[in-house]
């Protein structure tokens, strides 16, 4: 709508100023005029203007010396150029300084009229961008990334170091432990953060068509190609490329990746040509990349390159005391989205999720929150609300030991259960030892000695 567009007009010749200004008011606009260049860009400075129109030739400062300050210090606003019918050749000049156009004196009004309304249009769109820009970097910052726990600030801090360089990184971790939030906080925290974030998921594709999806394919490169593609690669330009799950790549796709990193080039699918590109590749993996290297299974040049800062992601039990934050911050997001009364967890319901062991993390846990804020009809949810998974200590002890490997050290193993059942038991207990000892059927001194054998000061 032109009413919220504001155009600034620049121009010594008063009489020109006037009509320029009544014309564009006329079509509902708002405008200000201006016979001193360098009063016009002390306005800037103060003002929030759509679209500049400048006279070429002014005393003082020219036309031109405004361009190159708006390009300078505002260059999302496009500015029109007015030149003297004779001097056309600095006007086209003046475009490859980034004018967005030039108008020639003397002028029709519909040809003003269709540049300045190109112009507000560009400068609309520039400005959605900027909103929705803010708007993912609020969305995706480090800052939304919930917990206090140690093993959370620690991870924060490593996002935080890496995210203006150049490194690519590889976050590891368990499915479900958020590494495409993390991947993306790295991005919206780095200089980046204007330019593309491109994710692709290595294994939801077949090896031939994520070849064609990373590198882009060219017109009649294979049955169905009728179009040239440009592939994920081309798309993050400037910008970011996640590569999620990068242990399914096959070798062949590995070669190429590797060139990619190595070089910053490659070639389209069926295409000869090299095309040259400026990104930032953050890999994950919920796989050991060092242990596929060992059997051959992952080329070890290539992990090397990938593995330049590695990102470990703590699986959810081994961050418990994040799990009621992470639980507030679903149930609030659930009521938003939903437009629901918001609910609470019980304290024992609370505790219960607090000591589960989350084979799925944190995508299971936001799932198991959404089900219980959508089906449970009162504004409390009690022990008896939640999934039967979660209740049931048969269902409990079952999940986690289906965690654990066939070949283990028995031993070693039982000790590793015993001090976690303690933890859980003490954080269902509120921390009250008395209470932790009589979930576990053992006396307060027996639990006291297993505290103290297993280092546990906390829960």
């Amino acid at each position: 709508m032109s009413e919220q567009s504001h155009i600034l007009i620049i121009d010594d010749e008063k009489n020109y100023l006037l009509v320029l200004q009544t014309l564009l008011e006329d079509e509902g606009y708002t405008v200000t005029a201006l016979n001193d260049p360098e009063t016009a860009l002390a306005f800037l400075s103060e003002s929030e203007v759509d679209v500049v129109v400048t006279d070429m030739k002014m005393p003082k400062v020219s036309g031109r010396e405004v361009l190159q300050q708006v390009k300078k210090n505002w260059p999302h606003i496009p500015v029109l150029i007015m030149t003297a019918f004779g001097s056309i050749e600095s006007a086209v000049e003046a475009m490859k300084y980034g004018a967005f156009d030039y108008i020639t004196k003397p002028f029709s009004n519909d040809e003003l009229l269709l540049s300045v309304h190109n112009a507000t249009e560009l400068a609309r769109a520039h400005r959605q961008y900027r909103l929705l820009q803010e708007s993912m970097e609020e969305r995706y910052g480090v800052h939304k990334i919930v917990g206090r726990s140690h093993a959370i600030r620690t991870v924060l801090a490593m996002v935080e170091r890496a995210a203006p360089s150049r490194a690519t990184v590889l976050i590891s971790g368990e499915s479900g432990t958020g590494k495409e939030l993390v991947a993306r906080a790295i991005h919206y925290s780095s200089p980046r953060k204007d330019k593309p974030f491109i994710s692709v998921n290595c294994m939801a594709l077949n090896p031939g068509v994520l070849e064609s999806e990373l590198f882009g394919h060219e017109k009649g490169s294979f049955t169905g190609a009728v179009a040239m593609r440009r592939g994920r690669f081309e798309q993050a330009d400037g910008g970011t490329l996640f590569l999620d799950e990068i242990a399914e790549l096959t070798p062949e796709l590995q070669v190429k990746l590797l060139r990619v990193l190595q070089e910053r080039k490659f070639e389209r699918v069926g295409g000869g040509a090299e095309i040259e590109v400026d990104i930032r590749v953050v890999a994950a993996t919920n796989k050991d990349l060092a242990e596929l290297v060992e059997k051959g299974a992952f080329r070890d040049d290539l992990y090397y390159r990938l593995n330049v800062v590695q990102i470990p992601l703590p699986a959810l039990r081994e961050r418990r005391e994040d799990i009621p934050s992470l639980v507030a911050h679903f149930m609030e997001k659930v009521t938003a989205e939903n437009n629901m009364p918001p609910k609470t967890f019980s304290t024992e319901a609370l505790n219960y999720l607090t000591g589960y062991e989350w084979p799925g993390n944190i995508r299971q846990l936001e799932n198991v929150v959404e089900s219980c804020m959508v089906l449970v009809p009162g504004n409390v949810i009690n022990v008896d609300d939640l999934p039967a998974e979660i209740r049931d200590e048969d269902s409990q002890f079952k999940s986690a030991v289906d965690l654990l490997p066939v070949q283990l050290d028995l031993a070693d193993t039982l000790e590793k259960i015993e001090a976690a059942l303690i933890r859980r038991a003490l954080v269902r207990a509120d921390l009250v030892q008395v209470k932790a000892a009589e979930y576990l059927g053992i006396s307060k001194s027996l639990l006291q000695y297993k505290l103290k054998k297993y280092g546990i000061t906390g829960h």
